[in-house]
């Protein structure tokens, strides 16, 4: 698939970097391709966070925006939020 703008939402951040929330059935391979994010590009800045959400697997992955140059967007490789229950 492709970056879909309906699912990345700002969750917080002020003048710094900012939070964002982004759920998609993308995978977290497909979505840390650089280039993913450059329909965002007038949004996103250099350290900001996204939670990525995968609706298909389900898994959650913390990236940063590592570079921006205002139209080609590259973030991190993602680090995966363990999401087990061992009660």
């Amino acid at each position: 698939m492709a970056y879909s703008a309906a699912g990345l939402i700002r969750v917080g951040g002020g003048s710094g970097a900012a939070l964002w929330m982004y759920r998609t059935a993308d995978a977290i391979a497909t979505i840390n391709t650089s280039g993913y994010f450059n329909d965002a590009a007038n949004m996103l800045n250099v350290r900001d966070l996204i939670i990525v959400q995968d609706t298909n697997a389900p898994t959650t992955n913390f990236v940063t925006v590592l570079s921006n140059t205002g139209s080609v967007v590259d973030v991190s490789d993602g680090t995966a939020v363990a999401e087990t229950d061992g009660d």
